[in-house]
């Protein structure tokens, strides 16, 4: 459904966590509430609306609330008329083009300038189309979600937006040309943008599944250009690669920090109201295999599986820090 190069994404592990899932939970829980609070760029999300769940998802990062907005909230039909009028924009010297674009001055060359220029007309007319009332809040999040994949997929950068290459590559080169993700079919769910301590308090369900970071690598940084086209804020940037301000945007994750991540884990375990608790975490993560079985025994029946995967690979740092071209994904499960 979404195959964004992304930071622990879940798209080649599906069918392990599809299986997995299936065979814990059996029929008990199919058609009920599922919930995946850490929902990234919406590949399990869009599998278990699909599979006849009703889908509570969460993120704290704006761009995958939007992505995930539209995965879980919207559902088919919805008209897309203005999709040709959107690609036939002439680009504009918004935002994205004179802070990401090196022909603006800045310094910056996260993409080409035409590409920003067309990104800043698009964002800026979903704006306009959604403030006069032009289109509603299903349609709007359904453009503004193709334009996050449709952006990401011409960004000169390896991977993440960490930093940005000196000479524009060959993806980065093409035309940005807006195309709309696919609809959904299932029940309508329901998509949050906050802190996990916070969600995990006002949703209840059948089954939760958790995939929080597992290294103190925050998710702010290494994608904060997509999070400034979501939320189209004209914040203040800083520094070389234009970052933004995490601290006030709010997205520091807890579970980034090894002083931290056991007690809001603990936390959450404590306050989920759900039968069926699954974690995603591999063997190289900050919280022990040990300390996850200890926590979630406290709270029902612990049982662990595993499944190897090849490693993501940002960038030439990535390679230089883990030699092993694999990792092993553990997907641990607590049943009250």
């Amino acid at each position: 459904m979404n195959c964004m190069n992304y930071i622990g994404s879940k798209y080649s592990l599906l069918p392990f966590l599809e299986q997995t899932i299936a065979d814990v939970v059996a029929c008990s829980a199919s058609g009920g509430v599922f919930a995946d609070l850490f929902a990234g760029t919406g590949a399990v999300a869009g599998t278990f609306k699909r599979k006849g769940y009703r889908v509570i998802a969460n993120d704290i990062q704006h761009y995958a609330y939007t992505l995930n907005r539209h995965y879980v909230e919207n559902v088919p039909p919805i008209a897309a008329e203005r999709l040709d009028w959107l690609n036939s924009l002439d680009g504009e010297d918004g935002f994205v083009y004179n802070n990401y674009c090196a022909g603006s001055g800045s310094g910056r060359n996260y993409f080409t300038d035409e590409n920003g220029r067309k990104c800043d007309a698009i964002r800026s007319a979903l704006n306009r189309l959604f403030d006069g009332g032009e289109i509603g809040e299903d349609e709007y999040y359904y453009y503004l979600a193709g334009l996050i994949n449709s952006i990401d997929k011409v960004a000169n950068t390896a991977s993440v937006y960490g930093a940005y290459l000196k000479h524009v590559k060959a993806s980065a080169a093409k035309p940005l040309a807006l195309e709309l993700p696919p609809l959904v079919d299932g029940e309508r769910g329901k998509a949050f943008c906050a802190d996990i301590s916070e969600v995990i308090r006002k949703v209840r369900g059948d089954v939760l599944y958790l995939d929080p970071p597992y290294n103190a690598r925050q998710y702010c940084s290494n994608y904060h250009v997509l999070e400034t086209i979501s939320r189209y804020d004209i914040p203040t940037l800083n520094g070389v690669t234009g970052l933004r301000d995490s601290e006030a945007d709010g997205q520091k994750s807890a579970f980034c920090s090894k002083r931290t991540v056991a007690a809001v884990f603990e936390d959450v375990m404590a306050n989920a109201d759900f039968k069926y608790i699954f974690l995603s975490y591999n063997n190289e993560g900050l919280m022990s295999l040990d300390t996850i079985r200890d926590i979630m025994e406290r709270h029902g029946k612990y049982e662990q599986f595993t499944q190897g995967y090849h490693r993501f690979r940002a960038d030439k740092e990535d390679a230089r820090n883990h030699k092993a071209d694999s990792t092993v994904e553990y997907l641990h499960v607590c049943v009250r």
